[in-house]
């Protein structure tokens, strides 16, 4: 049934995924009435997919100041879990053991030396910490790897969480700090006028004085109505997931981490087949084979569950912040890392959005930047 309502709010978020939640519990913190419209579980949610790692190492090789924004998010992190438990009574088995991605060729052990180097020079020594770990120093901390490691990059700024328990207890953080949440509630059109923001769902027309996009791919298609041009592309992933195991992982990798309850997510595809989420038996199959390289008890397990899930990338895969220059008030936050970034969208961006502009430092994450780089 078409249900039209009027009730106003400070600012409408349009998206319930890791990202929109976030936001719209920051800006309920904040003190704000906030309306979260969300498209439901019929969604192209990237949330689904999410492997819940906060990955700080290798962020940024290209943008440094997105490489200084994730080690900010992660350093909040802590902060972030404790205050979201407390509002919602939800823990979102957050950890911050450090992280490791595994090398398995001699040749990638040097790359990942050359990279390491970029990055520790643009950022120094007190900003950017990630060391090589020889194989000895990797079978102190992993017993069982598999003899093709041959070593690995370790971070102490990486960590991981459980992306739907976290998503689950946004959406009970928001509603305790007095917002709205409304399901099914897909946004078809938005437009400003002379009350502000409106929008027009499957559930009636929505208010507000400010307005977030946080609706991944569906940000492409509503923001230029409000002026803002979204150049974003979905990228496909997927995910195994093994029965309950005994303690393997003590601390996550890029490829494989061991969550809470036991079980065991392997994945790091990357796949360009538009918005599919379908499995594709060949590379459900590397996956498992890279894991099994690391780790070859692994191979013992059984696989439980198997999934895709389409990522939203821009074009340079760094994250987009921006508000309207037609449309005051209108903002666009679109990024691939919803777990990583959480607690900085939370806390650090949804406190500039609340008080209607972005800070300098996210100015560098505006679309201006392709722009730019087509005049150079």
């Amino acid at each position: 049934m078409n249900t039209t309502t009027e009730s106003a709010a400070d600012t409408l978020v349009i998206g319930g995924g890791l990202v929109g939640a976030a936001l719209a519990y920051g800006l309920a913190r904040e003190g704000q009435r906030v309306t979260v419209l969300d498209e439901g579980d019929v969604a192209l949610r990237a949330s689904r997919g999410n492997f819940g790692l906060i990955w700080v190492q290798a962020k940024g090789d290209g943008m440094h100041e997105y490489a200084r924004w994730t080690r900010h998010s992660s350093d909040v992190w802590a902060d972030f879990a404790g205050l979201l438990t407390e509002d919602s009574g939800i823990s979102p088995d957050y950890e911050r053991p450090g992280g490791v991605h595994f090398v398995l060729s001699e040749a990638e052990l040097d790359e990942k030396r050359d990279q390491i180097a970029r990055m520790h020079n643009a950022h120094g020594a007190a900003g950017y910490q990630v060391e090589i770990l020889d194989r000895k120093q990797l079978d102190d901390v992993f017993p069982g790897l598999g003899p093709d490691v041959v070593g690995a990059s370790w971070s102490p700024y990486d960590g991981h969480a459980g992306p739907l328990r976290l998503l689950r207890g946004l959406h009970a953080a928001i509603a305790a700090r007095g917002g709205r949440y409304v399901a099914d509630a897909k946004a078809e059109t938005v437009a400003r006028d002379g009350q502000g923001f409106v929008a027009h769902t499957a559930k009636g027309r929505f208010r507000a004085g400010q307005i977030v996009l946080a609706a991944g791919h569906g940000n492409k298609w509503l923001g230029p109505a409000l002026g803002l041009e979204v150049p974003i592309r979905p990228e496909k992933g997927e995910i195994l997931v093994t029965e309950r195991a005994r303690p393997l992982l003590r601390m996550p990798s890029h490829v494989l981490r061991q969550t809470a309850e036991g079980t065991i997510l392997m994945g790091d595809s990357h796949e360009d087949t538009g918005y599919s989420t379908d499995s594709v038996t060949s590379v459900i199959s590397d996956i498992a084979r890279n894991a099994v390289r690391c780790f070859p008890a692994l191979a013992n397990l059984r696989i439980v569950r198997s999934w895709g899930a389409v990522r939203v990338l821009s074009l340079d895969g760094f994250p987009i912040y921006q508000e309207s220059e037609t449309h005051p008030g209108a903002f666009v936050v679109n990024c691939h890392s919803g777990v990583t970034l959480a607690g900085a969208h939370a806390l650090t961006l949804a406190p500039m959005i609340a008080r209607g502009r972005l800070d300098p430092q996210a100015e560098v994450f505006t679309t201006k930047r392709f722009a730019n780089a087509k005049t150079h």
